[in-house]
């Protein structure tokens, strides 16, 4: 009976150790995981130092950020429907859906061939009673 208590003590015991064991694992792979992406962060940060470095950049970041110009050159602003000037990325985003293309020429002409095929379902629209037969004038007889 003493053995069975001393081995379910050493039972438990074991299984908290492993618990704890466990725990640790886990968040140590969760501070290499937090590790790789600081490093990656930090390498991307880099990588941008080094291109703020370069005039070439700066002077394209200048002109898209802030709409610098060089000397000699014209600068255009766009101007939405309200009068407002547009963001470059409004000038990008897609058109709208009132903005689409008239449809082509051979679409409004079948158009018209379904439309001479069905007739007018009301019966004031004929056109026999919106058009009347002119009056017909006296002929006058040229006797020579």
């Amino acid at each position: 009976m003493v053995l069975l208590v001393v081995l379910g003590v050493l039972a438990v015991s074991w299984a908290s150790s492993m618990r704890a064991h466990l725990e640790q694992q886990r968040h140590l792979s969760d501070l290499r995981a937090s590790i790789t992406a600081s490093k990656e962060a930090i390498a991307e940060l880099k990588r941008e130092k080094r291109r703020w470095q370069d005039p070439a950049y700066v002077e394209t970041q200048a002109r898209k950020r802030l709409g610098f110009v060089m000397p000699g050159e014209t600068s255009y602003q766009v101007i939405g429907r309200d009068g407002e000037p547009l963001a470059p990325e409004a000038m990008l985003s897609e058109p709208d859906p009132a903005d689409e293309t008239p449809p082509a020429w051979w679409e409004k002409a079948w158009g018209a061939v379904e439309a001479a095929d069905a007739p007018p379902e009301d019966e004031q629209d004929q056109p026999a009673e919106r058009i009347r037969a002119p009056k017909q004038k006296q002929q006058r007889s040229t006797t020579p």
